[in-house]
């Protein structure tokens, strides 16, 4: 059965608030070489095993069949994963799109291998262009590795790349011009990410001290724009405005208290340990797919575990 036949056959599975779902982010390893302060690790807990390409693949090709198009993997850092391509092989065929995010040390290397096995783009972190400061914020210095995994993603044809940027006050926040001007010269496009706290304030002093509202640079942008469009799957506007020797696109991600975003959000998560995850916020609702998989349930029993997980979301922000 092909792609098209499943998209004509089975429309997308709704939540009870009529909110379809249509992309899967799937974490493929909790492993990385980076130790970020910032990082929410995909609200994951910790996990002793990981699915194997086969059970990935299993898991993309059910999901296909329940109106899912499009797949993001992440990680941890999904390249630390030796089979990475061989995942990016396996599912790329059942998918309208699959795109990776990834800390960008081991992209320069990986870049060509993930494009040709159907990789169609790649998000790069990289929250400062300053080698000290990046060792500080992430707990080694491999900047150099990433920008060079950029130039190289988007020579490989990997389109777009999106440089990933959470801005965090009084360590990073006087770099968004410098961010601009790179992103300008590579090709990349510019995510800025607010940094994010859940209802319970988890990171409590942290976030207090960390927080870099982005609402007054957001309308900076939006006056400064010499053109914009709608991201509909997040529902925020690209700003298109100059910088360095050219022009760069800049989304701005304001994650807090986003209620238009959460009542049109259509994403379903899958931890690397194969629990699926009706939003990174929100532990409650999580099932299990992984054990019944490997204690030899059908297709059929596992497709009925996902529509009970995506009959678990709930708007997070409400």
């Amino acid at each position: 059965m092909t792609l098209e036949t499943v998209a004509v056959a089975r429309p997308p599975a709704k939540d009870s608030f009529g909110r379809e779902v249509r992309s899967l982010r799937m974490s493929i390893t909790q492993r990385c070489d980076l130790a970020c302060s910032h990082c929410h690790r995909e609200g994951q807990s910790a996990a002793r095993t990981e699915m194997t390409p086969g059970e990935i693949e299993r898991m993309a090709r059910i999901a296909s069949v329940c109106g899912v198009r499009k797949v993001k993997l992440t990680g941890g850092e999904p390249l630390m994963r030796e089979d990475v391509t061989e995942v990016v092989s396996r599912i790329s065929p059942l998918m309208k799109e699959v795109s990776l995010t990834t800390n960008g040390s081991r992209l320069s290397a990986l870049a060509a291998d993930l494009r040709r096995a159907g990789l169609a783009r790649v998000n790069v972190s990289l929250h400062t262009l300053d080698r000290e400061r990046y060792a500080r914020l992430c707990g080694v210095d491999l900047s150099s590795k990433v920008r060079q995994g950029i130039t190289d993603a988007i020579s490989a044809g990997l389109e777009p790349v999106k440089v990933n940027m959470v801005v965090l006050k009084g360590e990073n926040a006087d770099e968004i011009g410098p961010m601009m001007d790179f992103c300008a010269e590579t090709g990349a496009v510019l995510q800025l990410i607010e940094y994010a706290t859940d209802k319970t304030g988890v990171n409590g002093r942290a976030f207090e001290e960390r927080y870099f509202s982005l609402k007054p640079f957001e309308d900076l942008l939006a006056a400064r724009a010499v053109g914009s469009s709608m991201n509909e799957l997040h529902r925020r506007r690209r700003y298109r405005v100059t910088a360095g020797r050219g022009e760069v696109t800049v989304e701005v991600v304001r994650p807090m208290h986003n209620t238009e975003f959460c009542q049109n959000c259509s994403r379903i998560r899958m931890s690397s340990d194969g629990r699926l995850k009706p939003c990174l916020l929100e532990k409650a609702g999580e099932v299990d797919i992984l054990t019944p998989m490997r204690a030899g349930a059908d297709d059929k029993d596992i497709e009925a575990l996902f529509l009970k997980a995506v009959s678990n979301r709930r708007p997070y922000w409400r």
